[in-house]
């Protein structure tokens, strides 16, 4: 038997496994996988009727640190470095700090940017393929968040949209694009030091 007559049955295994993989094994596929992503993305919120976009980019580096920006329309910045949440809004000069982790635990950002055990944190089930991506459903164990319902849709391994929607109705609907996996990150994208002048909260 030649070399490549021996190649050819765990070729035909491993193609039939990533022929198989569910959109779950997707997402779990994602936070094994990746350790730092940046990417951009547009963020479309469905309020009564209405529709509010803005765009921007994101970096991240697991677990718990990312910087998310805002730049159209208006410019904010959501930065987390591990053990605090920075939210800083340009136009108001203003500066909100948080606890990391009361902020984010059941929320889409424990998904993305947390650790690797979301199901602690949400019940998790595939949801079948649309608009060319693998879905998966998240809904939360606990009881006091914010999001009724959280869809991803991943194409090879990677995020590419996201739909939350709360417990008032509210929809919002992420796509994410140019996402790279496991770029080398400068530390420094993970930290904020407030502008002079700027109203600073602490929560």
């Amino acid at each position: 038997m030649s070399r490549y007559a021996r190649l050819l049955p765990g070729l035909a295994a491993a193609t039939l496994s990533l022929a198989q993989a569910t959109p779950v094994d997707q997402l779990r596929g994602f936070l094994t996988q990746t350790t730092s992503a940046r990417g951009e993305f547009v963020q479309r919120v469905v309020r009564n009727g209405t529709t509010q976009q803005s765009s921007g980019r994101f970096v991240f580096q697991r677990p718990g640190k990312f910087r998310w920006l805002y730049e159209k329309p208006y410019e904010q910045l959501i930065v987390a470095d591990g053990e605090r949440l920075t939210l800083y809004d340009k136009d108001l000069n203003q500066v909100t700090i948080r606890r990391l982790q009361t902020a984010i635990p059941s929320s889409p950002a424990s998904i993305l940017f947390g650790s690797n055990d979301f199901e602690r944190e949400f019940e998790v089930s595939s949801d079948g393929e649309r608009d060319g991506l693998e879905w998966i459903v998240a809904e939360p164990r606990a009881k006091d968040t914010p999001f009724e319902r959280i869809e991803i849709g991943f194409r090879d391994n990677l995020p590419g949209a996201m739909r939350l929607i709360d417990n008032f109705g509210q929809q919002t609907r992420l796509e994410f694009s140019r996402v790279e996996r496991n770029p080398k990150l400068d530390a420094g994208s993970f930290r904020f030091t407030p502008p002079k002048g700027a109203d600073v909260l602490t929560e």
